[in-house]
C-alpha cells in the first residue's frame, strides 16, 4: 500500500513538472493566449500558471495585462487574500496601467469580503473603508464611483451594529453605562435603521431600571416615532402605561 500511494506521488510530481516545462516552452503570445481561453471558460486554476509565468518575467508587452489577470483569478475564485496581494503587486509595478482603477478597487472589495460579521472584529471592514476612499480620490470620475460609495454605506453600517452589539454585550452584563456610552453614540447620529432602533429601544430600558422615567419616556417617544408600528414601540407602548 505505501509502495502504491508513494508511486501515486511520483507521478503527481512528475507530472507537474513535465506540465511547467512544456509552459515555460511556449512563446509568450501562446501563454497569453491558452491563459485568456481558460479565463474566458471560467477555469480560473488552469489560466493562473500562464499568467504567473508571464507576470515573473517582467519584461514582455503583456506582463501588466497578465498581473492584472492572475489577480482576478484569485478574486473570481473567492481566494481574497492572494488576490488583494496581486493587486497589490500591480499597483507597485505598473501604476500607470490603463486598467489599473480596477486593482484600487477591487482591494476595497477583497478586504470587504474578508471582513467577519458585525458582532466580530471589523478591522478589514475599516481597511475596506480606506481602499474604497482610495480608490475614489484617485478615480474620482470612475464609472465605479457609486459602487464604491455603496460599498462605503454597507462598511458603515457594518461599524454601527458592532457598536450596537458592543452595547448589547454590556447590557446583558447589567453594565448599563457601558451599554448606554455605545447606544447614545448611534443614536446621536439620527439615522434611521436597525442599530438606531435596537439602541433606542434597549436605552429606554435601562432608563426604566434606573427609574429615570423622564429619559425612558424621551428615548420611547423618539422609538416610536421613527419606528410607528415595530415590534420594539409596540412593546414599550405597554411597559410605558404603568409610568
Amino acid at each position: 500500500m505505501k509502495k502504491f500511494v508513494a508511486l501515486i506521488v511520483v507521478s503527481v510530481v512528475l507530472f507537474s513538472c513535465i506540465n511547467n516545462q512544456l509552459v515555460n516552452e511556449l512563446s509568450v503570445e501562446k501563454k497569453m493566449e491558452i491563459g485568456n481561453e481558460f479565463f474566458q471558460k471560467e477555469k480560473y486554476h488552469k489560466a493562473i500558471p500562464y499568467y504567473q509565468d508571464i507576470a515573473f518575467e517582467r519584461n514582455s508587452n503583456y506582463t501588466s495585462e497578465a498581473q492584472l489577470k492572475l489577480a482576478d483569478c484569485y478574486f473570481y475564485q473567492g481566494k481574497y487574500s492572494e488576490a488583494r496581494f496581486e493587486y497589490e503587486e500591480m499597483i507597485r509595478l505598473f501604476n500607470e496601467y490603463e486598467n489599473i482603477d480596477q486593482a484600487y478597487f477591487k482591494i476595497g472589495v477583497c478586504h470587504f469580503n474578508e471582513s467577519l460579521p458585525s458582532q466580530y472584529s471589523q478591522i478589514e471592514t475599516k481597511k475596506a473603508i480606506n481602499g474604497f476612499e482610495d480608490f475614489i480620490e484617485k478615480f474620482p470620475f470612475d464609472k465605479k464611483k457609486k459602487d464604491a460609495l455603496d460599498y462605503i454605506q454597507k462598511c458603515h453600517l457594518k461599524l454601527l451594529e458592532k457598536k450596537y452589539y458592543n452595547g448589547y454585550t454590556y447590557f446583558k452584563m447589567y453594565d448599563y453605562s457601558a451599554a448606554l456610552m455605545y447606544f447614545n453614540e448611534i443614536i446621536e447620529l439620527g439615522n434611521v435603521n436597525e442599530p438606531d432602533k435596537l439602541s433606542l429601544y434597549y436605552s429606554t430600558k435601562i432608563y426604566i431600571y434606573r427609574n429615570n422615567i423622564e429619559k425612558a419616556k424621551e428615548t420611547a417617544k423618539e422609538l416610536m416615532e421613527k419606528y410607528p408600528g415595530s415590534k420594539q414601540a409596540e412593546k414599550l407602548k405597554k411597559e410605558m402605561k404603568g409610568l
